[in-house]
């Protein structure tokens, strides 16, 4: 009795769960309409309370992301529609018009927005969530470190590391995976270049718990025993305290520093707000962690696809190859790369920006409307979230001839038109990190042809997206050394 009496509550909860989902998202459209005289953007709400984002997702990890905006721009709108993900009513927005309104109103019309469970692995920081005046104070700090001029001096550094990195992790082995690698290379530069830690033993112990950390950043925000969102929150935790001895030992000796320990830390440290107030350890922790996620999982995939793609097409191998050739005839012995080595790896940066295009690690980016507001002709309401979409623009015929095939040559001359490549945003919102990216991937690419050719054990492996764009079984390849070697 007891059983049947649970069920039946249980079942009428459901339906009012349901009712009152169907109540909000369907009969209050048609009431806003008569409101405000504008319609919301075409589109359908999906299932009571998780909307659409089981599809969302799970086009992703099938590596089929672009399929769910691309049906629907199909069959609602080639600019605008409007879905329900992540627990949220959301306005997903495509092509290149779209992405420079989203830009260029950036802390006008909408500002940047994370979901709820990025609040809880971050409780300390609102640089992150909810406090957009500080995610703008911290986009002030990062140009002054991450600009070209500031970057110079660590091109050597990069070289270094990296060359460390593949004597010790490439070198003298028949099979590797490559994604695996792409990422503890990455991460150990974010780490020497960030926070100026480069003990090989430091740095691994920090990834293994930042993996984990990521990991949960997009999970369901349930903490119970077991969750990858319960084990992110100890990762977190322990992070923290890690950064928080490395913050005050820093701290503690900052007056006796010299350029050599100018890094992103430093200037934690030593910058103080408009009211003469320092940043405190917590705070300068959750954003340190924050740049370390996003330092080295987006050029990792970028990377791991590099590999890829120069594997399937010879003729690009060659010429990067031949390219990065002429670089390494000109160095002596032992002598590292510097700014000038670069900017002459141009056609490299093409085929990296062509893959960047194929396969972005980031796939887009919510944001959240700040006031009511109209676009094309459409209502898009306060609080409502906005989704911008790379696929939308980088695999559209639109913009780009032939958009799945490799052509290196799109990047060559003037490049892409404004607004239609975007792996790293644009206009006002460019990723600052965006130079700091180009240096480690191009790095990464001399150091690599300079050594190998190399197979793919698997032909047609499969890309799951989940949130970055990583090889199904992170890309085995069998290594082929040159001979002799440089």
């Amino acid at each position: 009795m007891e059983t049947t009496s649970f069920c039946i509550s249980f079942f009428s909860l459901l339906l009012i769960i349901f009712f009152l989902f169907y109540y909000y998202c369907y009969r209050g459209e048609n009431k806003l309409d008569k409101k405000e005289g504008a319609p919301w953007p075409p589109g359908r709400w999906g299932w009571p309370v998780i909307g659409e984002s089981l599809e969302f997702l799970s086009n992703g990890w099938k590596g089929e992301p672009e399929k769910f905006i691309f049906s629907r721009m199909s069959k609602y709108s080639s600019t605008v529609f409007k879905t329900f993900l992540l627990g949220e009513a959301t306005v997903v927005m495509c092509g290149s018009d779209s992405n420079k309104f989203l830009f260029s109103n950036e802390n006008k019309l909408v500002q940047t927005w994370w979901p709820s469970s990025v609040d809880k692995l971050f409780p300390f920081s609102k640089s992150q969530t909810s406090s957009n005046e500080e995610a703008i104070k911290m986009r002030k700090m990062l140009p002054t470190f991450l600009k070209p001029e500031a970057l110079r001096q660590y091109v050597g550094i990069m070289d270094h590391i990296t060359g460390k990195h593949f004597v010790s992790e490439w070198e003298n082995k028949d099979v590797v995976q490559v994604f695996p690698l792409t990422k503890k290379l990455t991460f150990w530069l974010a780490c020497r270049i960030f926070i100026s830690v480069e003990d090989p033993g430091v740095v691994a112990g920090l990834e293994e718990h930042l993996d984990v950390l990521a990991t949960g950043v997009m999970s369901v925000p349930i903490d119970l025993p077991g969750t990858p969102f319960r084990r992110a929150i100890k990762a977190s935790n322990h992070l923290r305290k890690e950064l928080i001895k490395i913050i005050k030992l820093r701290k503690s000796d900052c007056s006796s520093q010299t350029k050599e320990y100018e890094d992103i830390l430093w200037h934690m440290l030593i910058t103080a707000d408009e009211n003469g107030k320092y940043m405190n350890e917590l705070d300068i922790a959750d954003k340190i962690l924050g740049l370390l996620i996003g330092g080295h999982d987006t050029s990792s995939s970028a990377c791991a696809f590099i590999v890829k793609y120069l594997v399937d097409l010879p003729h690009v191998y060659h010429r990067v190859y031949e390219e990065q050739m002429e670089i390494a005839k000109l160095k002596g012995q032992g002598e590292l790369l510097n700014w000038d080595d670069v900017q002459k790896m141009k056609y490299s940066w093409c085929v990296a920006c062509e893959v960047l295009r194929l396969v972005p690690p980031l796939q887009g980016a919510f944001k959240q409307a700040l006031t009511d507001f109209t676009y094309n002709g459409f209502s898009i309401p306060k609080g409502w979230k906005l989704y911008w979409n790379a696929h939308s623009t980088h695999k559209n015929p639109e913009y780009f001839t032939e958009p799945e095939r490799f052509d290196p040559s799109r990047f060559e001359g003037r490049g892409p038109a404004p607004y239609t490549f975007v792996p790293f945003g644009g206009g006002p919102r460019m990723c600052p990190g965006k130079e700091y990216a180009r240096l480690e991937i191009l790095v990464f690419i001399h150091h690599l042809v300079k050594r190998f050719r190399w197979e793919k054990l698997i032909a047609d492996e499969q890309i799951v997206v989940n949130p970055i764009p990583v090889p199904a079984n992170g890309l085995p390849v069998r290594l082929i050394p040159h001979s002799p070697k440089i």
